[in-house]
Formats: structure tokens, C-alpha cells, sequence
């Protein structure tokens, strides 16, 4: 079971985050990443169990020094030195063992977790991650991820190496004399008080930092991907200002949760000295009647010292522990989100058809995007949609390739609608290329793979010739080979461009949309694009997104949006000669060249 992620706190369009996971679902998941390893857990238990056991011989033999040393026995001090020499010696051997063997273990079962959670985003709709905000996925591919990872590889063993040592050395002080147990017993409720407030005051703070990081993750998003947006406009004071206070508030947060450390270790004192007082008066006690000895007394006030510092040492761990099961809570919660439902295949067929009836949608309840609108692609038709910006040409390009789903009307290509299409059906049937481009940090060869995993080294050179890529590809200095992205050969927009559609080649699908897809390059690249855009556009039924409006010229029919409604529909001499929307941006488009 997950929780609805809380809105951000950005205005009407905050983000609503992704699930999170209750604690019971949160511990399910943690019992079922480690069933699978039930063998390497038992053997580390062991070992941890080998290291505590033997950690408490040292008290015991320190106290049976102090009452040889009481006695006067001098000679007998040198083998139990040994003897503590040794158990020191192997009581490090077994927990260093201990440790590496809980890093394996808990990084093992980790990393299924991790590589789930990742799958589980490049599944889930698009629209669903668009409504959390990259920000919010950032944070729990980047931070949660890292804050589990740090809590598996320090916190973990802490943890179970001072649970046993707690366990045991109760077990001991019991077996030294009752008394002192008892006496021991005097820091329970100092500490059952420090952990109740901590509780009550520190897991919201927590909860509330990881919330604040997400917000300021997203809001750095923000600012820098739109940079070029935010200078034109000459916002970036506004900006700034923005990811200032988002960085305030997790700032603010962040120092009140050191505040709480501080006085929280603060009250475990007083538990430390109360039990320790107890101790000693108890020792001294049963010294002068005669029923324990100096070296017992010793003993028991090294077990107390020790059974405190493991409770330390739980505790002083308990807000990355908090940290880190909040983390987990929140990598599960997309770990369990739904896979999108799938359907049967359906039988391929020939038809590529584009038809659009009735659509509307809106991103936010009573403020439509698009409405009621009807259009129809024919077979190998080439339709180039265009309008002022925020017309909704994006939006609607994505509902007919079926990365955002209708909230209402039908789009069907080839005569059958999205909503009863595979997901992997789809995509082999329409293929939406934007102008965000990604060249992923690898090989040529792997980024053009990307569109069809069979594809051999002569079909994806013959693409890259195809879109007019051919040139810069010869100078490449280890033909597909050659490393791309960050850290490895750079590529211009225009070149980023055409890798994008000789992947749209390679996967070969029938029906194709561009969303301005040769938008970011520059006058001269453009020109190139639009020739590469043609070539890799021929034979299918296609849907331009008009960033130039030579584009729209060159199409079969236009579309021209208002507001979210088809204004005008025809081709480029019809709504010219009009005298529409569209012949004032025809006119004015070329009086500008």
C-alpha cells in the first residue's frame, strides 16, 4: 500500500508527487529484497554474533586483572594480558568480516531495488512523471538511492552489530550478578523519554527535509534547463530569488534537525550518568559486604560503559536510519506503482490512419488545453500543425502518440484506438520525436540501437546517410565505435538532431510525429534538418509540429490552433488565400526573410 505523495507547495500548479510506501508495506519490501539471500544473511549473522561474543571477554578479563592486582599476584597478569591481546585481535578480525559481509548483503539486495525503481519510471506514463516534476524523480534516483546506500554500508552494521551487543552484554551483566543489571535498568527511562521526543519531534523534520530537497531539485531543473528562456525574458533575478528560497527552506530545515541532535544526545547524558552512578553505588555496596569483588565491580561498570555505547551508538544512528527509511519508503512507493495495463496484440494491419474525435484535456481541473478537437491523417499524409505558443500543438501531438491519455474523445491510429493498444504496439506504430534530444554517454552505435536492438552496422549506417548525416559521421575517429555524450565526442544540435532521426529510421514506424524537432538549430542548420526530416518522413503518415513555417508549407494540409480548438484546416495556398489566422503568420513570417 502507498501514500499519495503531498503537493510541493508551488501555487495552483504544484507537482503531486509520486507514491510513497506506508512502514508496513515498507517493511514487507525490505523482507522480500532479502528472502532471496536468506544464506549469506545467516552466515553473517554468525559472524557478528562470533564478533560479540568475543568482545565480551575483554571487561571479564580486565576485571580479572584488577583482583589479581587487588591480591598482590602480580606473576598471573601477563597470560590474561595475552589472553585480552588476542580476544581484541579476533574480536576485530570477526566484526571487520561482519561489516563487509552487511555491505554485500545489503548492497546485493539493494541494487534489485534500485534497478526496479529505475524500470518502474521509464514504464510509468509520462504524464504521471510530468505531474511530480523531474525534481521529485531526481531526488529519489539520486538522493534516496544514496542515502540507502550510505545507511547499507555504515548504518546497517552498526545497528546490527550494537543490537547484539546489547543483548549480550545484558545477558552478561545478568551472569556477573543480578544486582548490577538491575542497577542498570536506572537509564531505561532517560532514554525511553530522549527516544519519545526525538520520535515525536525529529521524523517530521526528516520527512520535511527530503520534501524541501525534491522542491529545490526540481526548482534547479527549472532554471537550468529553460537558462536560454529565462535570459531572453530577463527573469533571472525572479529565478534566482526561487531557487534561493527553495534552498532556504531546505537550509532552515537542515539546522533545525542538528538543533534536535544536539539536544537530543544531550538527554541521553543524563540516562549515561543516572546508570552509571547506579553502578558504581551498587559495586561499592556489594565490595564492602563482601558478595562481589573489586574486579567484578570493574566488570560491571566496563559492561555498563559498553552497553551504553552500543545504545549510543543505535540511537546516534536512529536519524540516518530515519533518513534512510524514509528514502526506502519512497523508492518503493515507485517501486509499486503499476505497470500500464497490457493488452492482447492486435493483429498487424496496413491502415495507417490517424483520426482524432472529440479530444479534450487539461493538465488541471477546469482549465482545458484542448478542446472538442476532431481531425482526421490520412494514409502517408503529411499534416503540419501550427499556432502561437500555448495553442496546445505539443499537448495534442502527445495524446495521438498516447504519452498523455485523453480525458475525453478517442484517438485511433489505423483504425484502433490508443486505449486499446499494447504499449509496446504503440510504439512501434508511432514514433514522437521531439527537439529534446538525449546522446546518451555511449557508443554511436548504442544510442542508434536504442530503436531497434537487432538493427545491424550497415542498417544504421545507411540511416545516419539517409538523414544526411554521412559527413560528420565519416570524421567520427572510431565509426560507430566512437563514444558520444558527456565525456566523449561532442555533437551539435543540428548533429544531436539527425542521430535522433536515423533512430526514427531505424524503427521504421508507420506513422511518425515531429514536435519541432529541428527547432534548436540555427538558420543554416535548419535548412539541413528539414532536408534530413524530409527523408526520414517519406512514405509515412505524419504529423509536423511547425517550428518554421517553410515546414508547414512544404505539408500536405495545415492545422492552425486557437486556444485549444482547430481554427483552420487546409493546405498552404488554401489558408492563404483565406486570409485566416494563418495568412497574417504566413505574411509576417516572410516579410522577415
Amino acid at each position: 500500500m502507498t501514500q499519495t505523495g503531498a503537493r510541493a507547495g508551488r501555487g495552483p500548479a504544484a507537482e503531486v508527487l509520486l507514491p510513497i510506501a506506508t512502514a508496513a508495506r515498507t517493511r514487507q519490501a525490505a523482507w522480500r529484497v532479502l528472502r532471496p539471500h536468506r544464506g549469506l544473511a545467516a552466515a553473517t549473522l554468525l559472524v557478528l554474533v562470533l564478533a560479540t561474543a568475543v568482545g565480551l571477554l575483554a571487561p571479564r578479563l580486565l576485571g580479572g586483572i584488577v583482583d589479581l592486582v587487588v591480591r598482590g599476584d602480580g606473576t598471573a597478569v601477563l597470560p590474561i594480558a595475552a589472553a585480552l591481546a588476542l580476544v581484541a585481535l579476533a574480536q576485530g578480525g570477526f566484526q571487520a568480516l561482519g561489516s563487509a559481509m552487511v555491505a554485500r548483503l545489503g548492497q546485493t539486495a539493494i541494487a534489485g531495488v534500485r534497478e526496479t525503481v529505475v524500470r518502474k519510471v521509464l514504464r510509468i506514463p509520462a504524464e504521471r512523471v510530468e505531474r511530480a516534476g523531474s525534481g521529485d524523480v531526481l531526488a529519489r534516483l539520486s538522493g534516496d538511492v544514496e542515502a540507502v546506500n550510505e545507511a547499507v554500508g555504515g548504518v546497517l552494521p552498526t545497528l546490527i552489530d550494537a543490537g547484539l551487543a546489547i543483548v549480550f552484554t545484558a545477558a552478561a551483566l545478568v551472569l556477573l550478578d543480578w544486582r548490577f543489571a538491575v542497577a542498570a535498568l536506572l537509564a531505561v527511562p532517560f532514554q525511553i523519554a530522549a527516544v519519545r521526543w526525538y520520535l515525536r519531534v525529529a521524523v517530521p523534520v526528516i520527512a520535511r527535509e527530503r520534501v524541501a530537497e525534491g522542491a529545490r531539485a526540481q526548482q534547479l531543473l527549472d532554471s537550468i534547463d529553460g537558462a536560454a528562456t529565462v535570459r531572453a525574458l530577463r527573469v533571472e533575478a525572479e529565478h534566482l530569488s526561487r531557487v534561493a528560497a527553495a534552498s532556504d527552506r531546505a537550509r532552515k530545515l537542515s539546522i533545525r534537525m542538528a538543533a534536535v541532535q544536539r539536544r537530543f544526545f544531550g538527554r541521553l547524558n543524563y540516562g549515561e550518568l543516572a546508570g552509571l552512578a547506579a553502578i558504581l553505588a551498587t559495586g561499592f555496596l556489594l565490595v564492602r559486604s563482601g558478595t562481589a569483588t573489586l574486579g567484578a565491580a570493574s566488570a560491571a561498570a566496563l559492561y555498563f560503559h559498553r552497553l551504553f555505547d552500543q545504545f549510543n551508538a543505535i540511537l546516534g544512528s536512529f536519524d540516518s536510519a530515519q533518513a534512510a527509511s524514509g528514502a526506502f519508503a519512497r523508492l518503493v512507493g515507485v517501486a509499486d506503482l503499476p505497470d500500464p495495463p497490457r493488452r492482447a496484440p492486435r493483429p498487424s494491419t496496413s491502415d495507417r490512419t490517424v483520426t482524432v474525435s472529440g479530444l479534450s484535456f487539461a493538465y488541471d481541473a477546469g482549465r482545458p488545453v484542448l478542446s472538442e478537437v476532431d481531425l482526421t491523417v490520412g494514409p502517408g499524409e503529411r499534416l503540419a500543425i501550427v499556432g502561437a505558443s500555448g495553442a496546445g500543438k505539443t499537448t495534442l501531438v502527445k495524446v495521438i502518440a498516447g504519452v498523455l491519455d485523453a480525458e475525453r474523445g478517442r484517438v485511433e491510429l489505423g483504425g484502433v484506438d490508443t486505449a486499446r493498444h499494447d504499449t509496446a504496439e504503440l510504439r512501434r506504430k508511432c514514433v514522437l520525436l521531439s527537439q529534446e534530444v538525449h546522446v546518451f554517454a555511449d557508443t554511436l552505435a548504442a544510442n542508434l540501437v536504442l530503436a531497434r536492438a537487432d538493427a545491424a552496422e550497415d542498417e544504421m549506417t545507411a540511416a545516419l546517410a539517409e538523414v544526411g548525416a554521412a559527413g560528420w559521421f565519416a570524421a567520427l575517429p572510431d565509426g560507430l565505435s566512437t563514444v558520444l555524450g558527456r565525456g566523449g565526442h561532442p555533437l551539435t544540435p543540428a548533429q544531436a538532431q539527425q542521430l535522433a532521426l536515423a533512430r526514427l529510421v531505424l524503427a521504421d514506424p508507420p506513422i511518425a510525429i515531429l514536435d519541432e524537432a529541428t527547432a534548436e538549430a540555427g538558420s543554416t542548420g535548419a535548412k539541413v534538418l528539414e532536408a534530413a526530416a524530409d527523408k526520414a518522413l517519406a512514405g509515412r503518415t505524419a504529423l509536423v509540429v511547425a517550428h518554421r513555417l517553410t515546414q508547414a508549407a512544404r505539408a500536405d494540409r495545415i492545422v492552425v490552433l486557437e486556444h485549444g480548438r482547430v481554427a483552420e484546416v487546409g493546405t498552404h495556398a488554401e489558408l492563404v488565400a483565406a486570409g485566416g489566422g494563418y495568412a497574417g503568420l504566413w505574411r509576417a513570417w516572410s516579410a522577415n526573410r
